[in-house]
């Protein structure tokens, strides 16, 4: 398979508004490439505690639109077939009518065609399966090794960002859950991502869990790595919110209804966090946490016992922390 890749010179401020007005043309899916900072609510999504410095923003966007090649040369766009030119001509038209009430930049335009590569299966040879203690995760598009049989398996294809398991942090959680999941455990799991740590307590045996996330995008992934694994769709509630922030969440959510809480994000969302959650908790509730890197591990320390808990564990795998607490 082939594509044509339009690569346009803009400015950042001009990102959303040309994204759009190309999308009302039949463009879609836009690679941006900029120097603007990531913001708070993208630094709480990811696992990294420590970011390096990025070059300072000098304002220059560059949008990418792929778009399929027939072997005729022929491009389509949603359900129309055009020429390439006649698809630039129209790129250009609508930059020549944004620039009369917007800065757009350059504007300028490249065209080139990438080699034929599938883009959809490509990246699959960079995943394969692996296993956390006893537990086999293997992608949809591999076979279970014969040596393998006697081992719990999970079955989740990394997509969107979410987590695989394969992050220290994640493995750091997952030995806890077994420590502490029962028949009767109901779970909430902040920042559930994929769900994996949502799922595999329920594969534990975990009566029911609540996932929340302030991705909409893992509603989706959720869905399909619980199809994946035949978890019954209604032992597992998804919810997209600030737990931390919006009351109506923490209200929908539910007060001291939680035997445990795992929340595997970053040391600073999980200061402000720890309070809060005190509230979901049952008494006696148990309050998995990671994403920690260790010169973050006091900080933590202190937030639990701050909000009244008692610390029960400190485990380590490479820089990563996970501190494990009981609400009195």
């Amino acid at each position: 398979m082939k594509w044509v890749k339009f690569r346009l010179k803009t400015v950042t401020d001009a990102e959303d508004i040309i994204i759009s007005t190309l999308y009302d043309i039949g463009l879609e899916g836009a690679q941006i490439e900029d120097k603007i900072p990531l913001t708070a609510l993208e630094k709480e999504q990811m696992f990294v505690d420590i970011l390096p410095d990025g070059p300072e923003n000098d304002g220059i966007a560059y949008l990418s639109f792929f778009v399929e090649e027939a072997e005729d040369g022929s491009l389509k766009v949603q359900e129309e077939i055009v020429d390439r030119e006649t698809l630039l001509e129209r790129i250009e038209q609508e930059l020549e009518g944004l620039r009369l009430f917007c800065d757009i930049g350059e504007g300028t335009i490249t065209v080139d065609e990438t080699e034929d590569i599938d883009w959809i299966n490509n990246w699959k040879q960079y995943f394969h399966q692996f296993t956390i203690d006893d537990i086999l995760v293997i992608p949809s598009w591999e076979e279970m090794l014969p040596e393998d049989s006697g081992k719990m398996v999970l079955h989740i294809d990394p997509g969107t960002a979410f987590g695989t398991g394969m992050h220290e942090t994640t493995q750091l959680c997952i030995r806890q859950l077994r420590k502490y999941v029962t028949s009767e455990t109901e779970l909430l799991d902040v920042g559930t991502g994929s769900g994996i740590l949502a799922i595999l307590s329920l594969m534990f045996g975990a009566r029911h869990a609540v996932g929340i996330d302030l991705d909409s995008c893992a509603v989706e992934a959720v869905q399909q790595n619980c199809k994946a694994n035949n978890i019954d769709p209604d032992k597992f509630q998804m919810m997209i919110g600030n737990i931390i922030t919006e009351r109506e969440i923490q209200d929908k959510i539910g007060y001291g209804c939680y035997d445990i809480v795992v929340a595997n994000i970053l040391a600073d969302v999980l200061v402000p966090l720890t309070p809060v959650i005190l509230n979901q908790l049952k008494p006696g509730g148990i309050y998995i946490t990671s994403g920690i890197i260790n010169d973050k591990e006091q900080t933590v320390v202190d937030a639990v016992k701050a909000a009244g808990m008692e610390v029960l564990d400190v485990a380590y795998q490479g820089e990563w922390v996970s501190v494990t607490a009981r609400k009195e």
